[in-house]
């Protein structure tokens, strides 16, 4: 078996969603709080339902404070490396419901700088991947008069002022201990952590006075935040909440996360249906019997179906059809190949709208460029 590790930049083995929540210190979501986000916004999102969405930090302050009349902001963000796929596009679609449930500004940050420090590519080309992966944020349909983007390099001049300020806070053996750093990782990696935490506190700076931040974020993002954490009240500014996701699984199977960099592992927003039907066929984990005959008799495991859980995550909203789908497949009535062409049509249908919407962003994209 591989080892567990869960860091920012390394998912590998089966992560064990309990002992993250017992190890990074959050709490689970519970239905209580589940009845309360309802009371505000009429409905719970899918991957709240299913608890994709499943811990957090701080949400019930936000929730306060949001019920007396006073907004928060969401600060989510994208590190552009390479092209986007699908494990991304889950945690966005979530952030723009927040938006529009909760009629608030989303501060969406392009990490540039910290792909280039801990990436072996180029300035050049991750400037070229940070163009390109604006168009799949813009293409899921956030509203660009309140949704901000700030590039790391580009915005250097509102960034890094307040990023100097949680440096000075923020120990080398912190970061070492956080993130397994050793002597040999160059210095920028070790200051990044505070030009992530600035997005948190800059609409505050901005505005001069506090705003609540709100960040949803997959579990292997919230290093950052614990190290940051402690600094945010000793530089005048309330604690961000978190609403923690799970990782969207790769093809392969159900270790580690979707990552572009394993062609064979992802299902990329540009992929054409073709590429998607062979993708799923070809790779997709099975949770089925070895044999038809003993697929009938035994039937299937959802658990571990990687077509099964896309639908669940992300593709089949309807929960009463997930639940003919789960129960004829764990019967043995519906066949793996069944399942995974109801898939590939339900991503292929999602992806030829939104490739069309993407190729429409590229002239949208100043209307999202934050400036002042």
């Amino acid at each position: 078996m591989v080892k567990s590790v869960v860091n920012p930049w390394e998912v590998t083995g089966e992560v064990n969603y309990d002992k993250l929540i017992r190890d990074f210190g959050v709490k689970r979501i519970d239905k209580d709080l589940l009845n309360r986000i309802k009371s505000i916004t009429g409905e719970i999102h899918p991957m709240l339902r299913r608890e994709f969405f499943f811990a957090h930090r701080d949400f019930e302050p936000i929730l306060d404070q949001y019920e007396k009349g006073n907004k928060f902001f969401i600060y989510t963000g994208c590190g552009p490396s390479g092209p986007l796929h699908l494990g991304h596009l889950g945690t966005w679609m979530f952030t723009k419901w927040l938006q529009d449930k909760f009629d608030v500004e989303v501060w969406f940050q392009f990490t540039d700088d910290e792909k280039f420090l801990f990436k072996q590519k180029s300035y050049e080309e991750i400037q070229k991947w940070t163009k390109e992966n604006m168009l799949d944020v813009i293409a899921l349909g956030f509203n660009p008069k309140k949704t901000h983007f700030i590039v790391d390099t580009w915005h250097a001049n509102l960034l890094y002022p307040e990023a100097i300020k949680f440096a000075k806070k923020i120990t080398f053996s912190t970061v070492k201990a956080a993130f397994g750093f050793t002597n040999d990782r160059n210095i920028g990696e070790i200051f990044y952590t505070s030009m992530q935490a600035v997005p948190a506190i800059l609409p505050s700076v901005l505005a001069g006075k506090m705003i609540p931040c709100l960040i949803p974020l997959g579990i292997d993002q919230d290093p950052h935040f614990r190290v940051a954490r402690d600094v945010y009240p000793k530089l005048g500014y309330p604690k961000p909440a978190i609403l923690h996701g799970k990782l969207l699984p790769p093809l392969k199977g159900m270790e580690g996360k979707m990552s572009s960099s394993e062609e064979t592992g992802a299902i990329l927003t540009t992929d054409d249906a073709a590429t998607v039907k062979n993708k799923i066929n070809k790779y997709a984990f099975s949770g089925g019997q070895k044999t038809t005959e003993e697929h009938r008799k035994k039937g299937g495991n959802t658990d571990v179906d990687v077509s099964f859980q896309y639908l669940k995550i992300i593709f089949e909203p309807d929960d009463k059809k997930l639940a003919e789908i789960k129960r004829k497949y764990e019967s043995g009535e519906m066949l793996t190949g069944e399942l995974k062409a109801y898939l590939i049509e339900k991503i292929n249908a999602f992806l030829k709208e939104h490739q069309k919407k993407r190729e429409e962003a590229k002239g949208k994209v100043e209307e999202f460029l934050f400036s002042r």
